[in-house]
């Protein structure tokens, strides 16, 4: 049986220092929590062996108590704060969760059209017969309670063609759910760019349609709301499609806003790899120009009918961005585009589109577009080619970088295998031929990894 003398070694000296350290302790709770068993059990044992004043006992049971009510009580404040969060916000139909749960048939997997980090969609319909798209938070998410207020504040107070419509929102308990009008033809990334298989025909003037549509929204986003709001993630799988092909950008959970006199938001990177601006992703400042390099990627993705990376390709094709600026080097731009639309499309337009996307990938945020501009160059308003072009270098650099680590990873696995075989070969004279399969076995497992 432990003793107490051996105990103690593991906290402070005395119980009333060890339930201190713990009861005022800024560390996260669950980070407390861990350790809270262990804890519980050092304390009782010198409630029961060390005190035989009864005050004691009850002094330290009561800090106890305290420790774990403090500790736990921050999911409490938090769900009390968030719903005064939520009742100060205006223009947003509050739904009940029975309603929401009857219009999924109970969140059934068989109307579940889509998974976020944060939670899943679910496609619904409404007592009057009008049909929804259901988003349901985690409620394990502690930063995705953060975008459902974010979200909400964002788009309940914004109306666009090219942006998607809140319905309204569930605050019930612990529920935190968000209805969107239902978009008929899903996201660009399970249509066109991911690889599902989808029956539409995205022509090239379906295509241009959707460019220009989601320039509009940004734009307006950027530069006609007040105070000017920045999504952060705009990506293949935010941009929704409505029955006539229409473009809707969705998804404001990580948005922020920015005030007019101020250059840049220093804040956490946050977004889809792939897609994150240069000056985002290394020094974490956001800016509408962040959004500008995401929607160039996007650009590039629409008209090429393929993801921003794709590790099945060749070496020299994974990285679109990079295989796009090595085409347009060599004055090869067209062969960018997509092959499913069989030469059926304006190779001039196209190869602008193109161009317009590399304009919005340059390394240098001053040397961006603005989406105002980008939308003029879309509808041939601007002219592109007196545009002067830089070279994406950071995209180059990261690959050649990624390039030598995987070269240093074989010339390592290369050396254990050649070590492996030299080992066999000096016991092989004195050893049983058994030993034979069991090298040779481990030397397909190093080349395999």
């Amino acid at each position: 049986m432990e003793t107490h003398d051996n105990a103690t070694q593991k906290f402070p000296a005395t119980a009333a220092e060890s339930s201190t350290r713990f009861l005022f302790s800024e560390e996260p709770f669950e980070e407390v929590a861990k350790d809270s068993k262990r804890i519980l059990n050092y304390l009782f044992r010198i409630c029961s062996t060390r005190f035989d004043n009864w005050s004691r006992r009850v002094t330290l049971m009561t800090c106890c108590f305290h420790l774990f009510r403090k500790k736990g009580s921050s999911s409490i404040t938090r769900l009390t704060e968030l719903d005064i969060d939520v009742s100060e916000i205006q223009n947003v139909k509050i739904y009940t969760f029975r309603e929401l749960r009857s219009a999924t048939e109970c969140f059934s997997p068989a109307n579940k059209i889509g998974q976020g980090g944060f939670g899943a969609v679910y496609k619904g319909k409404l007592r009057n017969g009008s049909l929804v798209a259901i988003k349901v938070l985690s409620a394990e998410s502690r930063q995705g309670i953060r975008e459902f207020l974010t979200e909400i504040k964002v788009i309940s107070s914004i109306e666009h063609e090219n942006l998607v419509k809140l319905h309204g929102c569930c605050v019930e308990d612990n529920h935190r759910i968000l209805v969107y009008g239902y978009l008929e033809n899903n996201s660009l990334a399970q249509t066109l760019i991911g690889a599902g298989h989808s029956s539409i025909q995205f022509s090239w003037p379906t295509r241009r349609n959707i460019c220009v549509g989601v320039a509009r929204g940004l734009a307006f986003l950027h530069e006609e709301v007040r105070p000017h709001i920045i999504h952060r993630d705009i990506k293949a799988s935010n941009v929704l499609l409505d029955k006539d092909l229409q473009p809707k950008i969705s998804d404001f959970g990580l948005a922020k806003l920015i005030p007019p006199n101020l250059t840049h938001i220093s804040t956490r990177v946050a977004g889809t790899a792939g897609y994150l601006a240069p000056e985002y992703a290394i020094r974490n400042q956001v800016t509408r120009k962040s959004d500008v390099y995401s929607f160039g990627i996007l650009l590039l993705e629409i008209v090429c009918g393929r993801p921003n990376t794709n590790r099945r390709l060749p070496v020299e094709e994974q990285y679109l961005l990079t295989r796009a600026w090595d085409l347009y080097e060599r004055g090869e731009t067209e062969k960018l585009v997509d092959a499913f639309l069989d030469e059926d499309f304006n190779i001039e337009e196209a190869i602008s589109f193109c161009k317009i996307g590399l304009l919005c990938t340059q390394d240098s945020p001053q040397l961006r577009p603005s989406m105002s501009t980008v939308l003029e160059m879309l509808l041939g308003e601007k002219d592109v080619n007196k545009e002067n072009v830089t070279k994406p270098g950071m995209i180059f650099e990261f690959v050649e970088a990624k390039n030598a680590g995987q070269q240093k990873s074989k010339s390592e696995e290369n050396s254990k295998t050649l070590l492996s075989e030299g080992k066999q070969d000096e016991s092989s004279s004195s050893g049983t031929m058994s030993s034979f399969p069991t090298m040779t076995f481990t030397a397909i497992y190093d080349r395999s990894n």
